[in-house]
């Protein structure tokens, strides 16, 4: 049986990690309140925005922006969105 978090995104009970994504407390932070779907939605973001800004994740300052955007679409905040993104019609 998986393990369920009260995800902090969806603010309902939803399959959890399998393991911490990081090291430390923010990893287990994550683990503890995000889900998998959560954290699959915010990798695929994160690689839009890395992408369409041609960012470097060896500047420091680009894993500063990504963990502050990180935060912001796991708690409903206006975070970064990739310029003339179209989602896919369904």
């Amino acid at each position: 049986m998986s393990r369920t978090v009260l995800c902090r995104k969806y603010q309902e009970e939803l399959e959890g990690l399998d393991r911490a994504p990081y090291p430390g407390p923010k990893g287990q932070d994550i683990y503890d309140n995000i889900s998998k779907k959560a954290w699959k939605e915010w990798t695929d973001h994160q690689t839009m925005i890395i992408n369409e800004k041609h960012l470097s994740l060896m500047d420091p300052s680009t894993r500063e922006f990504l963990q502050t955007e990180m935060e912001k679409f796991m708690t409903g905040g206006d975070y970064e969105k990739a310029e003339g993104y179209v989602p896919p019609s369904k």
